[in-house]
Parts: structure tokens; sequence; C-alpha cells
């Protein structure tokens, strides 16, 4: 434990014996979040909207997209299989 407090930076407090984390991931991430839901706007939006549903379907194979219009907004919802999708399509896609 004092090896770990010693090697970090002043600015990091992190004390976990097991990993050298101080957040168990299964308190950051709820397997029931399967739903990513993007407000896209501008003339590019609906292309946009488009271009982003085709690569999520590409990348994992049930994923469903919707498109909805509310005023000058589209609203996109993908809506994965796994949470662990969806945190990777973000990831990939700088979402």
């Amino acid at each position: 434990m004092k090896n770990i407090q010693k090697a970090q930076s002043d600015l990091v407090n992190d004390t976990c014996n097991d990993c050298g984390s101080f957040v168990d991931v299964g308190a950051v991430i709820d397997e029931h979040d399967t739903i990513l839901e993007l407000t896209l706007t501008g003339e590019n939006a609906s292309t946009l909207a488009n271009e982003l549903a085709e690569k999520a379907k590409n990348r994992f194979e049930e994923v469903g997209s919707v498109v909805t219009t509310l005023g000058d907004e589209l609203i996109l919802t993908l809506t994965f299989s796994f949470s662990a999708e969806k945190m990777i399509f973000q990831l990939e896609n700088s979402l």
C-alpha cells in the first residue's frame, strides 16, 4: 500500500490494495444501461444519424436504431444488447 502511494502523483488518491483503482467497476457500469441517445443538430444531422446507426449495426449484430425529429433536432436512439457494447461504441467513436 505504501509503495503504491509513493509511486503515484500527488494529484492522485489511489489506495486500493488489489488493483490500483479506487472505484469498483460494477458500481460505475450498470448492466441495464444499453440505450444511447444522441441529439444531433445542423444540416448534416440526418446524414450523421444514419452513419452512426450504420456503424453501430456493422459493429454489433443486434443493435436497434430509431431517429426521432424534435423541432430542429434529431434524436438518434441506439439500443445495444449489452452495456459493454454501448461503452465500446462510445469509446470507438469518441461519443
